[in-house]
């Protein structure tokens, strides 16, 4: 690939990729820390809802407070790119269309505004970086789709479960192996009743949204991370929620495969997690009965096989971000995207909710993500989590039982619900 060449031969002509951030909270924050120390890239814009959060950030980098022109106005924002100055705005959508800016990073974590930003990046055929899974596993498959069809770059990044996960997929099958299982490790054991009032002690102390710590507790955030992976991959859950058990390094290799050799999975080609030693990494199971093969891997790990632990002991969120921007701006590649829908994250109750009631968004007290195949969640009416946010219940739904369209109206008149439209079209054409 040579990106460390191509990127220090950016740097030598002093021209460094141009890489705009949207969403300056805990990832966006740290991805511009490591955008700055990377030799041929250049964080020139942000934008956040709080835009002092933007200027506090450039100006922890050492960019001189008068380097920094905050402002909404499009004409305003080229000239200060022009002029070699920072940009800092409100406005999520005006850093789509700044022509001096060659990607973009979406880490809102907010399910409509990632399916804006990102829409409108591909129509002006800029590459768009997303750390925000849950507008990739409602509508990521359509982005995907007008990407591609467009010229454009539409990815997920490196660092995040989805794409180290994919990576070992992509390097298994390119060793001739079978997939049993792509898996993460997760921290803890999911606790349904999170809420942010819960979490916000221990979210102050670790620099966190409570709502978003929240929502790594209840399990949605595994959730929607091993959805990515299914809808990139072809890999399916075994059962709603995935099994999820806790097993330690070498125990992995022997839980992960089919019931029928030992293990938990009723099918062949799983996406799960396990709450053992392995977090925050990722592990691959697979599969050969060549004997050729069993031999040499025999000879070279010791393992006899014929299922195998492929891992990696670490996923380094945003710090890995780099990598995904320097492949879609110097290669145009990819680094995980959704081919279609294989899962579903649907929306179920975190507490009983009564008919009428207006529920709220992800990590709220009121809703959490659980994982089905595509074809159960639609078979069954189930609400796509990234579209449930503001939406009403129409009936009494009970703790933990999946909002569906009998129980439930989802907003219509939001962005993403307009795309998720277009994507049912798509997907399945009258």
């Amino acid at each position: 690939m040579e990106l460390i060449r191509k990127l220090r031969a950016r740097a030598g002509q002093n021209d460094p990729i141009r890489v705009g951030i949207v969403g300056c909270g805990q990832m966006g924050s740290g991805l511009a820390h490591v955008v700055a120390r990377v030799e041929g890239m250049r964080v020139a814009a942000i934008a956040d809802i709080a835009p002092q959060r933007g200027i506090d950030t450039l100006c922890e980098l050492g960019c001189p407070r008068d380097e920094i022109v905050v402002t909404d106005n499009e004409n305003e924002a080229q000239d200060a790119l022009r002029q070699g100055k920072r940009l800092v705005t409100a406005d999520a959508l005006l850093l789509t269309r700044l022509e001096a800016l060659e990607a973009n990073v979406e880490a809102t974590g907010v399910p409509d505004i990632g399916a804006r930003v990102a829409y409108e990046s591909i129509h002006y055929g800029k590459p768009i970086i997303m750390l925000n899974a849950e507008t990739d596993v409602t509508v990521g498959a359509y982005l995907s789709h007008l990407a591609r069809t467009r010229g454009a770059v539409y990815t997920g990044a490196s660092g995040d479960e989805p794409g180290v996960c994919t990576m070992l997929y992509e390097q298994a099958v390119l060793m001739g192996f079978e997939v049993i299982c792509l898996g993460k490790g997760k921290n803890n054991p999911i606790d349904f009743a999170a809420t942010p009032e819960r979490c916000a002690a221990e979210a102050a102390a670790k620099d966190m949204n409570p709502k978003m710590l929240a929502a790594f507790k209840d399990g949605t955030k595994t959730m929607v991370e091993m959805a990515a992976v299914a809808n990139a991959t072809g890999l399916l859950p075994d059962v709603p929620g995935m099994h999820g058990p806790k097993a330690e390094l070498d125990e992995l290799v022997t839980t992960f495969i089919p019931k029928a050799d030992g293990g938990i999975f009723s099918r062949r080609g799983c996406v799960d997690f396990t709450t053992g030693a392995i977090a925050p990494g990722v592990f691959a199971i697979v599969y050969t009965d060549s004997p050729r093969m069993r031999k040499d891997m025999e000879f070279i790990t010791k393992a006899r096989g014929p299922y195998y632990l492929l891992f990696r002991p670490y996923h380094l969120c945003d710090i890995e971000t780099p990598q995904s921007i320097a492949e879609a701006v110097l290669l145009k590649e990819v680094t995980v995207a959704a081919q279609t829908m294989h899962a579903e994250v649907v929306c179920v109750a975190k507490r009983p909710i009564r008919a009428g009631e207006q529920v709220g968004g992800i990590g709220s007290a009121d809703i959490y993500g659980r994982i089905y195949t595509y074809a159960e969640a639609r078979l069954g009416g189930m609400i796509p989590i990234g579209l449930a946010p503001g939406g009403r219940a129409t009936a009494d739904i009970p703790a933990g039982q999946p909002m569906t369209t009998a129980n439930f109206m989802a907003r219509t008149d939001t962005f993403i619900a307009e795309l998720r439209r277009q994507q049912d079209k798509w997907l399945h054409p009258a």
